[in-house]
Formats: C-alpha cells, structure tokens, sequence
C-alpha cells in the first residue's frame, strides 16, 4: 500500500472524485495535492511582454489554487494533507513532481476543467499513466 499519494487538482468534480477514491482506498497515506497553473492559459489577453498582465494573471491563478486547498481541507474533514502548486503544462508537472518527491502513487480523475480534454479519456490523465514513475490510478 502506497505511504505517499499523490492527488492533483483543478476543481473538477473528477479531480474531487479522485480524492475521496485516494482517501478510501489509502486511508493511512500522506496526501499531497499539487494544483499546476498552466502558463498557455496566460496567452489569452494580455500583450506579449505584459509583465504586469503575467503577474496579475499568475496571482488569480494562485488565488485559485488556494481555493481549491480549502475546498478539499473542508472534504478531508480535517485530515492533514500538503499543497504544492508548479507551474508548467500539466501531465508534465505531474510526472516531474513524481519523479522528485517521495510519491509512491497518483490518484487523479480522468478528465479535468478544459472542455476539449473531455472528448478522450483526457489528455492530461493518458500522458501522466503513460509517463508516471509511480503506479497512477484514474477515477471515472
């Protein structure tokens, strides 16, 4: 049984299904939540260069983040758990982050936010099973 799980979020309810599956099923493992902000959403407005546009843009994205940890402490009913955010495109951040902490597993939900990842088993979820170092399990 994995000791270290590794749950990324986006506020998706598959996300949040992912975490009570990660809970029920590794009931005695530290949980890590990671949020990636993705920086090809920051290309949306803004001009190229735009410092103060990429730092308002990056601080949303944060403050979104911070949210979502205090939805999922509200759901883990006062389970500890750690909260990372990294920057970078999705599946790859998930894998890295794998990669270079002590996770033994990821537990993530199959499709995210973004309405075209949905029309697959969703892109981020495929990549990350494909690439993982750790055994990864997707909710549907």
């Amino acid at each position: 049984m994995a000791k270290r799980v590794l749950v990324p979020i986006d506020g998706s309810d598959g996300a949040w299904d992912a975490l009570e599956h990660a809970v029920a099923e590794h009931p005695d493992a530290h949980l890590t939540l990671l949020y990636v902000i993705n920086p090809v959403g920051a290309g949306a407005g803004g001009q190229v260069g735009d410092v103060g546009y990429a730092e308002e843009w990056y601080e949303t994205a944060e403050r979104r983040a911070e949210e979502l940890f205090n939805v999922a402490a509200d759901r883990l009913g006062g389970r500890a758990f750690d909260s990372e955010i990294v920057v970078g495109r999705p599946s790859r951040a998930i894998v890295e982050f794998a990669d270079e902490q002590p996770i033994d597993a990821i537990v993530m939900g199959s499709h995210g936010r973004e309405g075209v990842s949905r029309i697959l088993l969703g892109s981020v979820a495929e990549t990350t099973v494909r690439r993982s170092p750790v055994p990864v399990t997707v909710v549907r």
